[in-house]
């Protein structure tokens, strides 16, 4: 037997999420305006349908799948130079956006996306064998990390986000080595990016150009710098 899943998820109107798709490389193979709006798009072995609701909401939408793949870096650049050329920039915040890339708790490397119907594409790969959320961590400025992480991307709540992270950050009884430091404030700046608070992006990415690193740091935090140089090429929209 050969099964083989299929999301359908709701939108307003069809063809802005067809043309979403599109700019990213997937194929229309699908589309129905009328009687009932319906919508197909296929990318290697990714097929999403979609179907209209007149008074549908997409701000409020919880609708949302999970895509694995084994090429989670590679798709997650496609996406973003598919974007890029569709709307002259890479859309991080509102709809539609794309968040940056990570390792997760669960065992997985992902990214989210979500669509101009409201609806979130989550996508990883497995970089582990144990695929369960580990304990959050005991030691004050991972658990910051890790929980800040989960409000930020999985909660998508850059309010509560920000919240756990400048409390880290102004703790004066206790200091973060140089690689939590760069990642509680690269975080800081992704979430003041999603907010619309430029003056805190700066003033994170300023103190954060002034953390000096090793070699061997300097490879740990290989994603968190890629997100720097994204958040400073990026306009403030």
């Amino acid at each position: 037997m050969s099964e083989m899943t299929i999301p359908i998820l709701p939108c307003r109107e069809v063809r802005p999420v067809l043309e979403f798709y599109s700019a990213l490389g997937f194929e229309v193979t699908f589309q129905q305006m009328s009687p009932n709006p319906y919508g197909v798009v296929e990318r290697g072995g990714i097929q999403l349908h979609f179907f209209g609701m007149k008074h549908y909401e997409p701000t409020e939408s919880f609708s949302t799948c999970y895509v694995r793949t084994d090429d989670v870096d590679g798709l997650h650049e496609a996406f973003r130079t598919g974007l890029k050329a569709r709307y002259g920039r890479i859309p991080t915040r509102g709809l539609p956006r794309i968040g940056a890339l990570r390792d997760a708790s669960h065992g997985m490397r992902q990214f989210l996306m979500t669509d101009p119907g409201g609806n979130c594409i989550r996508i990883g790969q497995p970089i582990s064998e144990n695929l369960h959320h580990r304990p959050a961590p005991k030691e004050t400025f991972a658990r910051a990390l890790h929980y800040a992480s989960l409000f930020a991307d999985s909660k998508e709540d850059p309010v509560a986000a920000a919240k756990v992270l400048d409390q880290a950050l102004g703790l004066e009884d206790k200091r973060p080595t140089h690689v939590q430091l760069l990642r509680l404030l690269v975080l800081r700046a992704d979430v003041a990016r999603r907010l619309g608070d430029e003056e805190t992006v700066n003033s994170a990415l300023s103190k954060v150009a002034a953390i000096p690193l090793t070699t061997e740091e300097w490879e740990a935090v290989e994603d968190d710098l890629a997100r720097v140089d994204e958040l400073r090429s990026q306009d403030a929209v």
